[in-house]
């Protein structure tokens, strides 16, 4: 087991053993926290499906109403005349073949990979090195598609994907500490409202079965949900 540091071993004193309310467990981590940095603020959701079952698997996405707090790196893969609307639509990077050869040799500076779909056919041979890092295009995430204006502007403006992990949890940052505690409660119910919009059909019984709050560097807290 990993040793834990003083700072956080008192920040877990301060919690107690029960479940709180979405605004309390917001306010005593706000309350809490030690980290020197503007953290950033996360959900778990422990859901009750199989990973290994195609049918329960969980993959959508969330637009949260007042954004992350960070700044989105957005690569546009398009053809060259979609290049210039790409970028007046807010992408930091435009291009194809040259952006292509960058990322096979090692480049790697961006946050969210976004094309167009005739261009899936050359982006898929990228599949071995951005597929680990959650950064291959996917139509089911928003991130391939004919308006790419949109998909670039909707990225910039918060909207990120859910999907679950190899253990059936899913976790989404919902914003960071300098938001203010109403911020941090929208931008969270909106994430379990999408949650629960996408449960799989082959779940059957309760889906969520539970809901912790943490900051990047915090003890997490876990949510009432029937408080929400």
């Amino acid at each position: 087991m990993a040793r834990r540091g003083k700072k956080y071993i008192n920040a877990l004193k301060q919690i107690e053993n029960r479940l709180y309310a979405l605004p309390e467990a917001i306010d005593t981590l706000k309350r809490i926290r030690y980290e020197k940095f503007d953290a950033t603020f996360e959900l778990a959701i422990d859901l009750n499906i199989d990973p290994r079952q195609a049918n329960q698997l969980v993959r959508g996405t969330v637009t949260l109403p007042h954004g992350t707090g960070r700044s989105v790196r957005v690569l546009a893969l398009v053809m060259a005349d979609k290049e210039k609307e790409a970028l007046q639509a807010g992408a930091d990077y435009a291009g194809l073949e040259n952006y292509i050869t960058q990322i096979e040799q090692g480049w790697l500076e961006f946050d969210v990979v976004v094309c167009t779909p005739e261009v899936m056919p050359k982006v898929a041979r990228l599949g071995k090195i951005l597929g680990p890092r959650g950064l291959m295009p996917n139509p089911k995430s928003g991130t391939v598609a004919t308006d790419i204006a949109r998909a670039i502007r909707e990225v910039k403006a918060g909207k990120i994907e859910i999907r679950n992990d190899k253990t059936g949890v899913i976790h989404v940052p919902i914003g960071k500490a300098s938001f203010d505690t109403q911020k941090l409660r929208e931008n969270a119910i909106e994430v379990l409202r999408t949650v629960e919009a996408l449960r799989p059909t082959g779940v059957k019984g309760n889906y969520i079965l539970s809901v912790y709050l943490s900051t990047t560097m915090s003890p997490s807290i876990p949510i009432d949900r029937s408080r929400l």
